[in-house]
């Protein structure tokens, strides 16, 4: 700060200070303004009077060079700051931002957001409302250029190019943020803006809080009558007021905004300013304190200091300041943090209110040769004089094209320089330069002057689907859309263009305004040579032309022209022949010339023709010449021609005028292959034919084609003349010139041939060609290869490669072309002579004739006569029968089906339904499932099913579409689903429809059932069935806005406005996402949001698809609606061009942290499944989620659904498409790490082995088990039990591990009782020891000290008394005992250890004195002390036990909850292995899987789930060695059969863990025969009374104790609220008393008492009350529980309950109406719709179920469509039909063959209730489906196991050889 305040002072009394030493950079003295940056500035120095003028006489050059450094600094973009408050000139107002000039050159945006809250408010209502409000002016209207604003910086964006974007706002909340309600003072001049409209003046939100700014109507009117023209005030119209008065310290404020007032208004000391509050635009009076050639240093307010560089110094009086000198300025910026206040003595700025007058700059754009520079600023840029004398300025980057090219010596004064004029600074009243090379070349500087149809050049910036956007000049872009790419419509544009590409445009039309630019890439218009129409006025008649079809009519053609000129051509004039349909012979974005007839500029109408003037011959050309050249014919002309004779392979011709013979071939008749023969017939010699494509010239009778496909392409000129006019991926019609078997020859009109190659002729496999394909018939081929040098193209006629758009569209137009020609036929057949060929022409589907019965054949078809004519024949086949009797002379009404023009056959039908049409009116687009009648080649005729109307519909969707498997083959009879396209029987007799999808085709006709559906819910119904994806336009990068669907815990799905869906993964949502929160949470459903698009999903493979992709348009969009990549261009994309998922997650470090979010836990292979990104997952293996147990043990608990976590990458060496996470930071086995470990085995008397995540093994010593030996040590390890470890060697490959807590707990500091003996040297003489028994020598015994340290003690130190036995020490000393013994002596060469064992040595008993028969003891005591040593040692290792069963089944992950009897499990004190027997039992108890609520409920008894290791209650008999009560009988055993097993299968009480009490091991102990007690023995039975005396209040304290009255009850719930196990057990036991009031009241109690967190426990409650209230209650009493439950529960659980219910006891009226109200509510879930069909079928309701299924599959949305038809296929296999569940699957695997889960449900279903037969057909197909090697696998094994179970060893071997088979394939496949 130094510089700065030495400079410009604070204001005060000016200190002394000593001069500081200067710094040390050289300065050119000649550098205005280079302070690098604002906050480089130094303390005042001395007074700048006499002494230090006497100093510097002193020191010249010293301070000569100090007086340089002196230095002021311009505004750059850097110096700015978010919070700085700034005066600024409103340059440019466009719709949705203003564009603000800055002072020094500077510009900033206001958004339409940032102009006030009401403004913002009444958009919002707008936006909301969806129509204009009438008192909201746009802002042109509120803002003009020239307008002075206080704006305040509120952030610094960088654009995509790296340059600062400066966002503002004028919203006085943030200008006047700086000002507080008691600030306030008479005369301020504040800015504000009118927030609402009072009765008597306006509201003005001057952004003070706690203050209400008043200004009054009469204050207003002068305003109101000179600036805003005499209208009202509007919201968000923005003023400079004057407070008049300030009222209630600051609360009320009166304003004026009079100009007289305002313009002379001057801030004073009275009012109060500060530097935190001083504003910009205010006017002060100043005193000039310094005058430097920079600018000056004023002093104002008495106190501030500020400056004013020489851009804003009055121009008339520079040179002329001097000290002291009085002015006024006004404030510029004020410097939030530097507190530098920069102001301007412009006279223009001292008069507040009044706008620049001067906007704009008259030579703009100018290239100035040769002009000097003024002055150099560092940091900021160089000032230039121009000719007129007038100053310029150029920014800093506009100095050099680029920071390398930068040179500071070139920019000294006086050097001159070429420039150009690009921009003017209103604010600085200076011209912006720019000396760039690249700007000053530049033929465009702004939108304004490029010119409509001029020709520019310009670079591919990117490629959108809706076009291409060009960069044309610096911020400059203008977009080709897609229709004017190229010439002919281009599908995949990024072939050929790429970025950064340079193209050749032309400027269809520039709004410099609305800086609109469109342009064109179509070649044609591009190198056109004739004029161009840019306005109404150019087109004169008889003006030729280029142009565009934009959209072709059945009136005509409108043809586009530059700058949105349009002009008609109508339908007479589009060619000299009549064309019937235009649509099928012009296309939109055709380019076109046109003659111009007749304009009427003032009505913008224009009329245009196709029929060009033919005056371009020269008038002087011969007679003979222009004979020859008008009889010779080209390839590609369009001729009449007349028929002369019919031969076998077409019609010899010849071409009018001039008779010119040539050949039209049958095929080339029609693009309909049956059609050519049926035109052939009919057609006769004298018939003329308009409009014949010329295919070949020469001396051979030219070959002429008459295919409307063909000419339609050669008069839109979309037929390429020469091969390098073709390039890959267009598309081209042609026909089949012939065919070989390695593929098929095309040739186009041009005379272009190419080849279609056998791999690419169909999607389907081609065994022949000529199968696929015939000659002459007409295709349409996809260039996929070009060989110029060879002339020869490849072609492919794949449907997948050709499609001509929406597969309906050209199903229909190939069906309406096919008809119109079949009618085209019947004029012909209707000039003959014949009575009976006139009658056939005349006839048509549909009618209705009274025949009589002539004959049946052998096929059983009927013949019939007797019609109109007495030849004509009539047919029937057998299944237009309609299974009616028919006999020779019957007369009988038939239908007219079809009319056989070659054959002259009718073919009829007698189905009454078709003969009897209901007069139903039908609606266009609608959807119905029709019956096929009758099927031709082309086309197929069928009868709706609710009306028998025909239709016809088309059986091909393509040209190319022609070959058919056996499979695909429709058949008469078969059900299609129809979409009508006309409604009306046109003169064909048949209304026009399109097929649906071959997937909703039925094998049999369906048959109505007897109850009518009405009209729309029939329509709802086909709706579903024919589901068409809806496309969206969007690209990569693109902003959408959408409204938030639904809320999962991982993600956000989004419909975005156009309807397509889009998905917000949780990683998407926040840029920093905190630990432990679930950013989904943040949005709500209903929200509106923006989001970018970074990504496609495709919905069947779930890939990320990249936008070139043709599937891109159909994919589930991925969307970010992070701020950052909002904010910014620069987002990151997903990595969508990497196929294989291994490759994503390379690019992840190990030991890089990652933010992730936990989806679910899978208990069986024990690891957290995350997702990092929407494309990257994640595993966690659960020993890497946390160093404590209580997490590893209930992970569920720790970790939710969508929780962010914080995770390190591990490095795994096993390649997997998952990332491997660890929670606990970098996972390293190193020494002394402390890492956590299961348990693999446990080795008795030798330690553990423990396994590591990631394969590693570890082993555990019996010496590093705890800090406390015992013998016993082991007993409560098992294998999966979880353990801490700390890790002591990693030297062999097997690591050496501690588990004492001394190691694994440091900080615990526990009191380690046996220390750890590593080696010898841990051992010292007289030191005393624990250790286990390793042996029993014949000499001595060896103790093990240590893992490998064992000490060896003589008999005669082992005991007093030494019994001369061995047998009698290994008896005493069994194996592993533990015992203490005394350190004797230690050779640690030897490696020798001598012990001592002697009680006088140790303190320890004697060895033997615990031995079986101690002789120290007498029989009694001796049986006494085992038995009180064998009672605690058994309650200690129960209670081991029964923590090791819980732990084990919370390791194994049983999350299905077991069962076991609530009595107190009994077990026996025989010894070890018969103690461990009951532990064993309970664990298989626990263990016994939960099997389905529905196969165990039993109205008698209570069923209660736990959660994992908690005690459950189940009635029944009891496993073996556990017995009951008499007194605890088994609850509810009702007579009445009260229910309590509804609903309960889903309860998760709250229960806490209880241990057992010790009271069961102690009943069981041996009773003796009654005998004289001695002392000694009262004694014992008196202790014993006591102890059961205490057991007693122990078992009265026990929460597992069984309670028996309503006092137990009462005590219990007080103990556990919430618990809903105990409340039900407490109603059951109130009910078994019949007491049904008192169990209402422990409910109602229960509900009260239960905690509202507790949802599922209350739930469980409510489920009770239901049950009661629905076996002892009323109806009434019912519904109003029923009500309750719904407001306080989750309201689809209780539904779902009470269904069950009734159900249960048999109420099927109640449950239908309930579920009926269900579908109307939740007619979304999935869970509904099952339970509903599972209902019905239950009550065998066959085809009600199968209305349930169409409803379900409209309702549902389509991804759950699959898995609800396979649901409801079980059902029908379980509760219905087999064959209906059969026909089920049979459909869905149709649709989705790829469904393995599917397949593998049809299967398990088809043994359970299929033959063999049946199942082994269903493997048989699965196995032959092309599937990934994985899956085949498992078909393969599967299939392999039933025949193992079911089959031969014949079908074994058979399975086997398949499988050989299937992998010799695949190898020889990769092979090739």
């Amino acid at each position: 700060m130094a510089n700065l305040e030495e400079s410009f002072p604070r204001g005060g009394t000016r200190k002394s200070h000593k001069a500081e030493k200067p710094s040390q950079h050289a300065v050119e003295p000649d550098n205005l303004f280079d302070i690098s940056t604002e906050e480089e500035s130094t303390k005042r120095k001395k007074s700048q009077k006499g002494p230090a003028k006497t100093k510097k006489l002193k020191t010249g050059k010293r301070e000569a060079s100090k007086s340089g450094r002196e230095k002021f600094e311009i505004l750059s973009v850097g110096s700015l700051c978010e919070g700085m408050r700034i005066l600024g000139c409103v340059k440019e107002v466009n719709e949705l931002e203003l564009v603000i000039s800055l002072p020094n050159g500077l510009q900033g945006f206001v958004q339409v957001t940032e102009i006030c809250d009401a403004y913002t408010q009444k958009l919002n209502e707008q936006v909301a409302q969806e129509e204009p409000l009438e008192d909201l002016l746009r802002l042109p209207d509120l803002f003009s250029p020239g307008m002075l604003v206080r704006c305040v910086v509120s952030s610094l964006d960088i654009t995509e190019t790296g340059k600062k974007s400066v966002k503002l706002s004028v919203n006085p909340k943030h200008v006047n943020k700086v000002l507080s309600a008691e600030a306030l003072r008479p005369g301020m001049l504040l800015t504000g803006t009118v927030s609402s409209l009072e009765d008597h003046g306006y509201l003005v939100d001057i952004g003070v809080g706690g203050t209400r700014a008043f200004l009054s109507l009469q204050k207003a009117q002068e305003y109101i009558r000179q600036k805003n023209k005499g209208a009202k005030l509007k919201i968000g119209q923005y003023l400079t007021c004057l407070v008049e008065e300030v009222k209630s310290n600051g609360g009320v404020v009166g304003l004026s905004i009079e100009h007289s007032e305002i313009s002379s208004a001057v801030a004073t000391e009275e009012q109060s300013w500060s530097l935190n509050n001083l504003l910009p635009g205010l006017v002060v009076k100043a005193q000039v304190q310094k005058v430097t050639q920079f600018g000056l240093q004023l002093n104002f307010l008495t106190f501030f200091t500020g400056l004013v560089d020489f851009m804003h110094l009055e121009p008339k009086k520079i040179g002329a300041y001097s000290s002291k000198q009085t002015v006024k300025a006004c404030i510029l910026c004020i410097h939030p943090r530097t507190r530098v206040v920069r102001l301007s003595l412009r006279p223009i700025f001292l008069q507040p209110g009044r706008p620049l007058t001067r906007i704009s700059y008259q030579q703009l754009g100018a290239v100035l040769d040769n002009v000097p520079l003024q002055g150099f600023f560092e940091k900021a840029g160089a000032t230039f004089r121009l000719k007129d004398g007038v100053l310029a300025y150029a920014r800093l980057s506009h100095l050099s094209d680029s920071k390398k090219t930068f040179n500071a010596e070139a920019f000294k004064p006086g050097s001159t320089h070429k420039c150009r004029i690009i921009d003017y600074s209103q604010m600085d009243e200076l011209a912006l330069l720019s000396l760039r090379k690249s700007v000053i070349a530049a033929p465009f500087l702004r939108y304004h002057d490029i010119k409509t149809g001029t020709v520019i050049k310009g670079t591919v910036l990117a490629i959108k689907p809706f076009g291409i956007l060009v960069k044309v000049g610096e911020q400059m872009r203008g977009l080709v859309p897609s229709m004017h790419l190229a010439d002919i419509v281009m599908r995949n544009p990024e072939k050929k263009y790429h970025l950064g590409d340079e193209v050749k445009c032309r400027v269809l039309l520039c709004d410099p305004e609305a800086k609109k630019l469109l342009m064109t890439l179509k070649k044609t218009l591009i190198t056109s040579k004739l004029p161009a129409i840019t306005c109404y006025e150019d087109a004169k008649p008889g003006l030729q032309t280029h142009g565009v079809i934009m959209r072709v009519k059945a009136y005509g053609c409108i043809v586009k022209f530059y700058n949105s000129v349009q002009g008609l051509v109508p339908k007479h004039e589009l060619s000299d022949q009549h064309i019937a349909d235009p649509e099928k012979v012009f296309y939109p974005g055709q380019v076109v010339k046109v003659a111009v007839l007749n304009c009427e500029p003032s009505k913008e109408r224009m009329l245009l023709s196709f029929k060009l003037l033919s005056d371009s011959e020269p008038e002087n050309e011969s007679v003979e010449t222009s004979q020859k050249k008008g009889r010779a014919v080209d390839v590609g002309q369009l001729v009449d021609v007349k028929v002369l004779e019919k031969t076998k392979d077409g019609l010899e011709v010849a071409i009018l005028p001039h008779n010119i013979p040539a050949f039209l071939p049958t095929p080339h008749l029609s693009d309909h292959v049956a059609n050519g023969p049926l035109l052939h017939h009919w057609l006769q010699a004298g018939d003329t034919l308009h409009r014949v494509l010329c295919l070949s010239q020469g001396e051979k009778p030219i070959l002429l084609c008459r295919k409307p496909a063909l000419v339609s392409t050669v008069e839109g000129g979309q037929d390429p003349k020469s091969l390098s006019e073709v390039q890959p991926g267009m598309l081209l019609m042609g026909f089949v010139k012939s065919i070989k078997d390695y593929g098929v020859f095309v040739q186009f009109p041009s005379g272009l041939n190419g080849l279609a190659p056998k791999a690419i002729m169909s999607d389907k496999f081609v065994t022949t060609p000529s199968d696929h394909f015939v000659v002459g018939q007409t295709v349409v081929a996809k260039v996929t290869n070009v060989d110029e040098e060879k002339q020869r193209m490849l072609l492919s006629l794949r449907l997948s490669d050709c499609s001509l758009g929406d597969s309906a569209s050209t199903s229909f137009l190939l069906l309406c072309q096919c008809l119109e020609e079949l009618q085209g036929v019947r004029s012909l057949m209707s000039n003959q002579d014949s009575v009976l060929i006139q009658t056939l022409a005349e006839m048509t589907p549909g009618m209705v004739l009274d025949v009589v019965v002539q004959e049946v054949l052998e096929d059983d078809s009927v013949v019939f006569s007797g019609g109109p004519v007495p030849d004509l024949i009539l047919k029937a086949s057998r299944y237009h029968q309609a299974g009616q009797k028919v006999e020779s002379g019957q007369k009988r009404r038939v239908v007219v089906l079809h009319v056989d023009m070659l054959k002259l056959e009718v073919h009829v039908s007698l189905h009454q339904d078709l003969v009897n049409r209901k007069a139903r009116k039908l609606r266009k687009s609608s959807r119905h499932q029709g019956i096929v009648q009758h099927l031709e080649e082309t086309f197929g005729v069928a009868s709706l099913m609710e009306t028998g109307h025909l239709v016809a519909f088309s059986l091909t969707s393509h040209l190319n579409d022609t070959f058919h498997f056996d499979s695909e083959k429709l058949q008469v009879g078969q059900g299609v689903c129809l979409t009508l396209k006309t409604t009306e029987p046109g003169v064909t007799g048949l209304i026009l429809a399109v097929e649906g999808p071959a997937s909703k085709r039925t094998r049999r006709p369906a048959r109505r059932d007897s109850e009518m559906v009405d009209d729309k819910e029939e329509e709802e119904d086909t709706d579903l069935i024919v589901r068409t994806k809806r496309k969206h336009g969007l690209a990569i990068g693109d902003k959408v806005t959408g409204t938030v669907k639904s809320v999962k815990a991982t993600h956000v799905v989004v419909m975005l406005e156009d309807g397509v869906i889009g998905c917000i993964h949780a990683s998407r949502i926040l840029d920093d996402v905190p630990v432990g929160m679930s950013p989904t949470t943040t949005l709500k459903v209903g929200e509106k949001v923006t989001a970018r698009v970074i990504g496609g999903r495709d919905v069947k493979t779930s890939r990320f698809l990249p936008v070139s992709h043709p599937r891109f348009v159909l994919t589930i969009l991925e969307l970010s609606v992070r701020p950052s990549e909002l904010k910014k261009d620069s987002y990151s994309v997903l990595n969508t061009h990497s196929v294989n998922p291994v490759e994503k997650t390379e690019q992840y470090q190990a030991g890089q942290t990652v933010t992730c979010f936990f989806k679910k836990y899978n208990a069986i292979k024990k690891w957290l499944e995350v997702e990092v990104a929407p494309d990257i997952r994640g595993r966690i293996p659960l020993l890497l989620t946390s160093l404590s147990f209580k997490v590893l043990k209930h992970p569920d608990k720790k970790f939710h659904i969508g929780q962010a976590l914080r995770a390190t990458v591990v490095n795994s060496n096993v390649p997997k498409a998952f990332l491997c996470l660890s929670l606990i930071g970098p996972y390293r086995l190193e020494q002394g790490e402390i890492v956590m470990g299961r348990v693999l085995s446990v080795v008795p008397n030798k330690g553990l082995t423990v396994s590591f995540p990631l394969g590693k093994i570890g082993k555990v010593s019996l010496f590093h088990v705890s800090d406390s030996y015992s013998e016993a040590l082991l007993e409560d390890f098992f294998p999966q039990k979880i353990v801490r470890c700390y890790v002591l060697s990693t030297e062999d490959r097997v690591l050496a591990l501690s588990l004492r807590s001394s190691r694994t707990n440091r900080e615990t500091k526990s009191k380690i009782q046996d220390p750890e003996i590593n080696s010898i040297q841990d051992i010292k003489e007289g030191q005393l020891l624990r250790g286990y028994v390793k042996s029993v020598l014949s000499d001595s015994v060896l103790v093990s000290l240590g893992p490998s340290v064992v000490g060896l003690a003589r008999y005669s130190h082992v005991s007093p008394c030494s019994p001369p036995k061995k047998d009698l020490y290994d008896r005493y000393l069994p194996k592993g005992k533990l015992i203490t013994a005394k350190i004797l002596r230690v050779n640690p060469e030897k490696s020798w250890v001598e012990l001592s064992l002697l009680p006088s040595d140790t303190g320890e008993p004697d060895v033997f004195s615990a031995c079986p028969e101690p002789p120290l003891l007498n029989p009694e005591e001796r049986k006494e002390g085992a038995e009180e040593r064998d009672l605690k040692g058994e309650e200690k290792k129960s209670q081991k036990r029964k923590e090791k069963n819980q732990q084990g089944q919370e390791e194994a992950g049983l999350s299905s909850q077991g069962k076991i009897e609530p009595q107190k499990l009994q077990r026996s004190r025989r010894g070890k292995r018969e103690r461990q027997e009951p532990a064993s039992e309970q664990e298989r108890v626990n263990k016994r899987p939960k099997k389905s609520g529905a196969a165990e409920e039993d109205d008698s008894g209570v069923e209660v789930y736990y959660r994992e290791g908690e005690e459950t209650e189940q009635p029944g008999p009891l496993p073996m060695g556990q017995q009951t009560k008499p007194a605890e009988v088994p609850r509810l055993q009702l007579s009445s059969g009260f229910t309590w097993d509804v609903g309960l299968d889903s309860l998760t009480p709250a229960l806490p863990l209880r241990g057992e009490s010790s009271d069961s091991e102690e009943e069981e102990e041996p009773r003796h025969a009654k005998k004289k007690k001695g002392k000694k023995e009262r004694e014992v039975e008196k202790q014993k009374a006591e102890k059961e005396l205490s057991r007693i209040e122990e078992a009265l304290m026990d929460p597992g104790r069984q309670p028996e009255s309503a006092d137990d009850f009462d005590r219990l719930v007080l103990s556990s609220p919430n618990s809903s196990i105990l409340w039900l057990q407490y109603m059951a036991f109130h009910l078994q008393a019949t007491e049904i009031e008192k169990a209402r009241a422990v409910a109602e109690r229960a509900l009260k008492t239960i905690s509202f967190r507790e949802e599922q426990e209350k739930l469980n409650v409510w489920v009770a009350l239901l049950n009661l209230e629905n076996m002892y209650g009323s109806q009434e009493s019912l519904t109003k529980v029923f009500e309750r439950a719904v407001q306080y529960s989750e309201p689809l659980k209780v539904f779902l309950h009470l269904a069950d219910i009734y159900t249960k006891s048999e109420k099927f009226k109640e449950a239908g109406e309930l579920y009926n109200r269900m579908l109307k509510r939740f007619r979304q879930e999935k869970a509904v719709w099952l339970k509903y069909g599972a209902f019905v079928l239950g009550r065998s309701q066959a085809g009600a179920s199968h209305r349930v299924l169409q409803r379900a599959l409209e309702c549902l949305p389509t991804k759950e469509h699959v898995d609800v038809l396979a649901k409801f296929a079980q059902l029908e296999f379980q509760l219905g039909d087999a064959e209906r569940a059969k026909a089920i699957f049979e459909n869905t695997l149709s649709t989705y063959p790829k469904r393995t889960d599917v397949w593998s449900v049809y299967i398990d279903m088809t043994i359970k209730h299929g033959s063999q037969k049946e199942v082994r057909d269903i493997f048989e197909r699965v196995i032959h489906l092309s599937l990934a090697p994985k899956r085949m696998k498992f078909f393969f094994k599967r299939y392999l196991d039933y025949e193992k179970q079911h089959g031969t060893e014949k079908d074994v071997q058979a399975v086997k050889a398949k499988a050989l088979e299937y992998v010799e394939a695949k190898s020889s496949v990769l092979e090739d």
